[in-house]
C-alpha cells in the first residue's frame, strides 16, 4: 500500500498542515485520565467500525486540504498502540491516499509500554512511523499500580530498547511528578533512570486532578505533594535535565538538540491542524471546531453524513493575539515586539511594561529582543499570562477597526 502520494501537487502548495488522529481505546482507564477514551478489551469489536469511519472522514476532509502539505501526523489517545500495529499502518496508509504527506513528515505514535511488541514496532517502522512517545510516567512500580497504569518500569525499559532495535531514532518518554506518595528524592531517582534510557525527548507533567476522574473522588484519602513540593520538583527537573543535555523548549518539554516535537510546536505556534476522531479538535481555515466526544455518534455521523461537530467558532485576529501570548510564553523562545505588532496590528507597550515588572521579580528575562519566562515564571505562568491578556485588552480601543 502506497503511503505517500506522488509529487503531482501544484507549486502553490506551500501551506503546512498538522494531522491529529484520536484513537479512543485503552486496555484500561488510568485513575487520573480525563481524555475521551474507552477502557477494556470488549471494545475491540469497535476497532473495524472506527477504522472504516476514519477512512471515510479522510476522504471528505482531504478535499478541503488540497492546498496543504502535511508535515506532521500525530496518533494520540487513548492508547494508540492498543489499536494494533497493522491497523495503525492501514489508517496511516488511508491518510496518505487523501492528503499530500511530505516525505520528511514527522509521524508520531503514542504508546504504553505494555502494548508494544517487537513485531509491532518493526511493523510500525516499516509502515511509516518515525517517532514514538512512550508513556512511562514513573519508575516506581507501586506508584504506577496506584495510578492504574497497566505496566511496570521494566516494561518501559524494554519498550525503549525494542523501539531502538526496530530503528526508531526519535523516541520521547512521558513522566509525571507530584504523584501520590512521591518525594523529591524519589522524583530525582526517576529522572536519573529516565535519562539512563537515553530518550531523545522527555515530557514532564505535574499531576492535575480533574473532576470526573476516579482520582478526584478519593484525592482526600491519599498523600499528595503540596504546591511547594511540586514547585521544587519542577525546578529540580529543569536543572537536572539541562545538566544532562536536554534543552527546555516548552514549559513541560525537554529534548536533545533538534528533537523538539514538531507537531506540538504547531499547536504552540498557532499553526493549522486537522483532528479526526471523537473529541478531536481542529484549527483550520481561521475556524476552530471540535468533534463530539462519543464514539458511536462519531461513527454514525461520518458514515451517514450526519452532524459530528459539537463546537465551532471563527477566531478573530485579536483573539489570536491573546493566544499568541498564552502559547508563545509556554515556549523558551517567548514573544517579540515586532513579530507581535506586524502580525496583530496591535501596540506592544502595555505588554512590555508588564514584562519589565516581571523581570524585576525574576519571572521573566529579555534576550536578543525576545521576552521569555524564567523557570520561576513558568511555575506561575497561568497567572502571569492572564495578567498580560488583561493588559492587552486595555490596549484594544486604541486599534483601528477593520
Amino acid at each position: 500500500m502506497q503511503l505517500f502520494k506522488k509529487q503531482q501537487q501544484q507549486q502553490t502548495e506551500t501551506k503546512s498542515l498538522g494531522i491529529y488522529i484520536h484513537i479512543p481505546f485503552c486496555r484500561s482507564k488510568c485513575e487520573y485520565c480525563d481524555f475521551y477514551s474507552l477502557g477494556g478489551a470488549r471494545n475491540k469489536e469497535l476497532f473495524t467500525q472506527y477504522q472504516k469511519a476514519l477512512a471515510e472522514h479522510f476522504k471528505e476532509a482531504g478535499k478541503r486540504a488540497s492546498g496543504y502539505v502535511v508535515d506532521t501526523v500525530y496518533f494520540g489517545g487513548g492508547t494508540p498502540s492498543f489499536f494494533g500495529a497493522d491497523r495503525l499502518c492501514e489508517v496511516l496508509g488511508e491518510l496518505g491516499k487523501r492528503f499530500h504527506i511530505a516525505k520528511d513528515a514527522e509521524i508520531t505514535l503514542e504508546a504504553n509500554p505494555d502494548s508494544l511488541t517487537v513485531n509491532g514496532l518493526n511493523r510500525l517502522k516499516r509502515g511509516g512511523f518515525n517517532r514514538i512517545s512512550i508513556g512511562v510516567q514513573s519508575d516506581n512500580d507501586d506508584i504506577l499500580h496506584s495510578l492504574g497504569r497497566p505496566h511496570n518500569f521494566q516494561h518501559a525499559k524494554e519498550a525503549v530498547e525494542n523501539a531502538r532495535a526496530a530503528g526508531f531514532d526519535n523516541i520521547s518518554i512521558d513522566l509525571m511528578f507530584g504523584l501520590p506518595t512521591q518525594t523529591k528524592a524519589g522524583w530525582a531517582t526517576c529522572l536519573k533512570n529516565a535519562v539512563d534510557l537515553k530518550p531523545d525527548h522527555i515530557s514532564a507533567y505535574a499531576l492535575t486532578i480533574q473532576e470526573g476522574t476516579p482520582l478526584y473522588e478519593y484525592q482526600d484519602a491519599i498523600i499528595l505533594p503540596d504546591d511547594d513540593a511540586q514547585a521544587d520538583m519542577y525546578l529540580y527537573c529543569v536543572d537536572m535535565l539541562e545538566s544532562s543535555g536536554y534543552q527546555q523548549y516548552e514549559i513541560s518539554n525537554f529534548c536533545l538538540p533538534g528533537r523538539e516535537s514538531k507537531h506540538n510546536l504547531k499547536y504552540w505556534k498557532t499553526g493549522e491542524y486537522m483532528g479526526f476522531g471523537p473529541s478531536a479538535a481542529s484549527d483550520f481555515g481561521s475556524r476552530r471546531y471540535t468533534y463530539v466526544s462519543d464514539l458511536g455518534a462519531y461513527i454514525k455521523g461520518v458514515t451517514e453524513q450526519g452532524i459530528i461537530v459539537s463546537e465551532c467558532e471563527d477566531v478573530p485576529l485579536r483573539e489570536r493575539a491573546g493566544e499568541y501570548l498564552m502559547l508563545r510564553l509556554r515556549l523558551a523562545e517567548g514573544i517579540e515586539e515586532e513579530e507581535y505588532r506586524k502580525t496583530f496590528l496591535m501596540p506592544f507597550d502595555r505588554i512590555e511594561e508588564l514584562m519589565n515588572q516581571y523581570e524585576t521579580e525574576g519571572w521573566a528575562e529579555k534576550n536578543d529582543g525576545r521576552w521569555r519566562l524564567t523557570p520561576q515564571g513558568m511555575l506561575i505562568s497561568n497567572r502571569l499570562i492572564g495578567e498580560l491578556i488583561d493588559y492587552q485588552a486595555e490596549a484594544i480601543p486604541q486599534v483601528r477597526r477593520y
